[in-house]
């Protein structure tokens, strides 16, 4: 079924929505959800919670690619899920990385005032990743988006796993200056 026709069924509010989704994007889902929480059971809820929010914003949302539109909305389930768990010491990921890796050339939002500027670096980042080459933008991605380890970086793309290191080095590197240039306070 086509992304239009399952947002239609939203729309009309016909639970054969959810069943779709889960038809055309449950895999999608599932893998963003486990690569965050390395849990099963815990990935498996975010996908069950992400139909529910998808049901709850169709209307009045009317997403124009309905796979970033579940994709962050899993991702965004998982990362809670994700930090509930390390706050209760009961999570096992080590996300902590990822994040620090990140916070050497992305500035943090501490505040409720900080949400227009975050909107704005947001955008600044998207147009970064238009900059990149493809290969170089999608290794990017799958780490810090996807939250992929570097060893299933490496065999998805055939590289050497110090390759992939480097390359997200630079990488960020690139981000950092980028970020300067165009006035972002780290």
């Amino acid at each position: 079924m086509k992304d239009t026709e399952i947002i239609d069924l939203y729309w009309e509010r016909k639970e054969q929505a959810i069943e779709e989704t889960q038809k055309s994007y449950g895999k999608y889902c599932y893998s963003i959800a486990f690569h965050i929480l390395h849990d099963n059971e815990d990935s498996e809820e975010c996908v069950n919670d992400t139909w529910m929010r998808a049901w709850n914003a169709m209307p009045p949302k009317r997403p124009s690619r309905l796979s970033i539109f579940l994709g962050t909305i899993t991702r965004n389930l998982s990362f809670d899920k994700w930090k509930y768990k390390s706050a209760m010491k009961r999570g096992s990921g080590n996300m902590e990385i990822e994040i620090e890796e990140l916070l050497e050339c992305v500035p943090a939002a501490h505040s409720t005032e900080d949400a227009v500027e975050a909107a704005e670096l947001e955008r600044t980042i998207n147009r970064f990743l238009r900059t990149l080459p493809e290969k170089e933008c999608n290794v990017f991605l799958r780490r810090y988006w996807y939250v992929e380890e570097y060893s299933e970086i490496a065999k998805r793309y055939q590289m050497n796993l110090n390759t992939v290191k480097t390359s997200l080095f630079r990488t960020r590197q690139k981000l950092k200056t980028y970020l300067e240039q165009e006035g972002v306070v780290l």
